[in-house]
């Protein structure tokens, strides 16, 4: 791999930059689009799961100013999946084709880019974001642009669509992430190739559903060609990250999952858990983007949400709560495509021990991993710290370089 130059070093600020933003950022602007271009056809067209239902062109800036643009053709698209039953649902999201030439061996590859948690309301899609200049990973994405990679963004389940976003739902997030590469290989206006190399990569929540759909792609899309999957500071073991954000700055990321849990099993009737005060929080989180949900909500405590007073990580051990919780689990089924794991042992939101854990089991079941642990204080600062290691990493599988495996070693 050439040693990083200036463009680099330029991409590292900009990506320390737009994470920055997000954080400090309260509300993030509406992007003007076209409202029913995220309305899905009722019902939806007969089909299978990656047909592109729609598509028109977007655009990517890489600032809310919108003075740089991103170097690619962008498509915004809507296509189909299926959510954690399997039944069809609609997602949306967002190809990119580079505008530089490929100049590695093969076809040109494709990456399907998992985001970090963006919130749960509309306004929160990636689509929206990239187009308004306001995606905290937009540097990262621009980044693989330049290398020559492809990219497809998936907005997963919920987000910009109709319904409510299944955040850190493992098979909602998997689908979601194979059929976006599936319906960026059926794009007739993207122009990328429709079988060729594949790579998928994501961080914190998107490490989830790089790591989901890692796991899922065996069953669920055996045809893709996929050389490898990048999952950073993974959430394998929900009920021991709701733990660490009870009372957490973050803690505004705890409403999102209790949403998203009784979206998913309204036979849970989450809500009839929370007293007035926690009802009030799920109000407001619905509607509120990430920097905002952290800014409204941090240092809450769960206890203060119930009607019994009991922190939320104690139904965790009770039944129905324990099950659906459980079947979020990762790590129990074993990818078939080489992976690398990334995780600060500093990470202060996704607990690093249930990420090692999880790559523990998949190397058990005899899986191609490498684990890579980093002492960059924060989560934030683990995913500045991983990506040069990540783009690397997939550099290496597009270029057929054997896999590097250190199980046994962590």
């Amino acid at each position: 791999m050439r040693a990083p130059g200036r463009a680099h070093r330029l991409l590292g600020a900009l990506l320390s930059t737009a994470v920055g933003f997000a954080l400090l950022t309260v509300v993030a602007t509406p992007v003007s689009a076209e409202p029913s271009f995220y309305d899905p056809p009722s019902p939806l067209p007969p089909g299978q799961p990656g047909d592109v239902i729609r598509s028109e062109p977007s655009e990517f800036f890489l600032d809310p100013v919108k003075l740089v643009r991103a170097p690619a053709q962008v498509q915004r698209i809507m296509y189909r999946s299926t959510d954690t039953h399997g039944d069809p649902i609609a997602v949306t999201g967002t190809v990119l084709t580079p505008d530089v030439p490929w100049r590695g061996t093969g076809e040109r590859p494709i990456v399907g880019y998992a985001p970090g948690t963006q919130g749960v309301g509309d306004n929160c899609a990636p689509s929206k974001a990239l187009a308004a200049g306001l995606e905290y990973e937009g540097p990262s994405i621009a980044g693989m642009l330049t290398r020559g990679f492809a990219v497809v963004v998936t907005d997963y389940e919920g987000l910009g669509t109709p319904g409510m976003h299944t955040y850190v739902n493992r098979a909602a997030e998997g689908h979601a992430v194979l059929d976006a590469l599936r319906a960026a290989q059926r794009l007739p206006e993207a122009d990328l190739p429709d079988s060729g190399p594949l790579g998928i990569s994501g961080y914190s929540q998107g490490g989830g559903a790089s790591a989901a759909a890692a796991e899922l792609a065996p069953e669920y899309a055996p045809e893709l060609d996929i050389k490898g999957a990048y999952a950073g500071a993974v959430p394998a073991d929900l009920a021991k990250v709701a733990v660490n954000l009870d009372g957490h700055y973050a803690a505004g990321f705890l409403g999102y999952s209790l949403l998203s849990l009784d979206y998913a099993y309204p036979e849970l009737n989450i809500p009839d858990l929370l007293n007035d005060e926690g009802k009030r929080l799920l109000a407001e989180v619905e509607n509120q983007c990430t920097p905002e949900a952290i800014t409204a909500h941090a240092f809450t405590r769960s206890a203060d949400l119930t009607k019994d007073g009991r922190p939320l990580a104690a139904y965790l051990n009770e039944e129905p709560y324990a099950s659906r919780v459980a079947e979020q689990r990762i790590g129990e089924r074993k990818p078939d495509v080489p992976v690398l794991v990334v995780h600060s042992a500093l990470d202060d939101i996704v607990p690093y021990a249930q990420g090692r854990q999880m790559a523990r089991e998949w190397c058990a079941q005899g899986a191609t991993v490498q684990f890579s642990t980093s002492l960059v204080p924060s989560h934030i600062g683990g995913a500045i710290r991983a990506y040069p290691e990540a783009l690397a990493w997939l550099e290496g599988r597009f270029a057929g370089k054997p896999a590097p495996d250190n199980c046994g070693w962590f």
